[in-house]
């Protein structure tokens, strides 16, 4: 069949036959309808997926009934009780509770003067936080001593520095206090501007 694209020059209908295919091409072709149902398909049918059931995990160790978390029965929260009882523990050959022994080298005055040496001479070598807070407040009580002595003699010629000595022993006292607290509260304390003095002291300090 002769179509519009065909070109052959030798063919003399070759335009009518063009001119025919083309209508032909063009034509709309109107397909019947009647008796014709639409066709329905047929549910999926069901899958294990859609079947499956899930049950209550058998975890008797754990609580019930659950609410969101299985938190097992002899489950204790955390509480300070161990490191109170560490801190009160009392401390061998001396028989004084940990934090007492460690807050009286902080006492203001020659207390705590006193008690950093007595703790140096009596508390044994393996009790090292006892003998650091010892040496550190004996440290502190000794670098407070030396310049209130040396502001005490330049006071003697100059009212300025009589009136700095009075001012630095209150603000030591004040800071001495706050130690004591801080140490009875378990809290850790470091005197980095003492720290050479602190370990020769604890060194240096002990029975023979």
């Amino acid at each position: 069949m002769p179509t519009k694209y065909d070109t052959n020059p030798l063919d003399p209908e070759f335009p009518e036959k063009a001119r025919a295919a083309a209508a032909e091409s063009q034509a709309t072709q109107m397909l019947g309808l009647d008796g014709k149902e639409t066709r329905h398909f047929p549910p999926p049918a069901p899958t294990e997926e859609q079947t499956r059931r899930f049950v209550s995990p058998d975890m008797p160790s754990y609580s019930d009934p659950y609410n969101g978390q299985y938190v097992p029965t002899s489950y204790q929260t955390a509480t300070f009780a161990t490191a109170d009882q560490t801190r009160k523990r009392n401390v061998d050959k001396v028989g004084l509770p940990e934090n007492i022994l460690i807050a009286l080298p902080y006492m203001p005055f020659s207390i705590g003067l006193i008690a950093g040496v007595l703790e140096l001479l009596f508390v044994p070598k393996h009790e090292t936080k006892v003998r650091f807070y010892a040496a550190q407040g004996l440290a502190a009580h000794v670098g407070i001593l030396i310049i209130t002595t040396l502001l005490g003699i330049i006071g003697n010629f100059a009212n300025m520095a009589r009136v700095g000595g009075a001012i630095f022993t209150a603000v030591t006292t004040v800071f001495l206090i706050i130690f004591v607290i801080k140490a009875w509260k378990g809290r850790p304390i470091h005197i980095e501007a003492i720290d050479d003095l602190t370990n020769w002291l604890e060194e240096k300090i002990k029975l023979k």
